[in-house]
């Protein structure tokens, strides 16, 4: 049986969908591994040669704003949606987009605190799924991750319109593998500065 786990750090509380509580809504079927898929050392320097391989561009980009409720991919089948309701409230979902939607929309959502960040991590066998939100006074340039002390990679960013001042994070790490000992999360200002960090210890829990 094909299971997914899903932690969560610097948050007030975790919601799974369909479950109680109030933070992101978590749903659906975990997406089938990718065909070919090489395993440990390979994968991990595979992976960061992708990381080194993205425009420049994309370093100084900060989010994509998007607009309430809307879908966007984030990889491995998985959907991430933003919601003006609630407090850094967002949704991950392999499935049932629209219903994890609204059960969303009755959470608090993170509720971290000022100049700081969530983060969670979405494992498959092989593949990692990083998400997160940031709360920050200045709209982030960047936000990398570090893992398990390696190079920093860069996330994806999301945020909705005008200033909410908050936002969420999203990387990809298919092939990498789960993290063995520790993640830092970091949100760069335009000038380099860092906004927030968030180091965590992966811990596994049930979907």
């Amino acid at each position: 049986m094909r299971t997914k786990r899903l932690v969560l750090a610097g948050i007030a509380a975790l919601a799974l969908a369909g479950g109680g509580g109030t933070a992101l809504a978590v749903n659906g079927a975990a997406p089938p591994a990718a065909a070919g898929e090489t395993a440990g050392g390979q994968a991990r320097e595979a992976a960061a040669v992708r990381a080194s391989a993205a425009p420049a561009a994309s370093r100084t980009a900060g989010p994509r704003v998007v607009q309430p409720y809307q879908p966007v991919e984030i990889g491995q089948g998985a959907t991430m949606g933003l919601l003006p309701e609630g407090r850094q409230n967002y949704v991950v979902a392999w499935e049932d987009y629209a219903g994890s939607v609204e059960r969303a929309k009755g959470y608090a959502g993170d509720s971290i605190r000022p100049d700081s960040l969530s983060g969670g991590l979405h494992t498959e066998g092989d593949d990692a799924l990083y998400t997160g939100a940031f709360r920050t006074g200045t709209v982030p340039a960047r936000i990398t991750l570090r893992i398990d002390g390696g190079a920093e990679v860069e996330a994806g960013m999301l945020r909705l319109p005008g200033d909410p001042g908050w936002g969420t994070y999203h990387y990809d790490a298919a092939g990498t593998g789960a993290p063995r000992e520790s993640v830092t999360v970091t949100a760069y200002g335009p000038d380099g500065s860092v906004l927030a960090d968030l180091t965590f210890r992966p811990f596994s829990a049930g979907r």
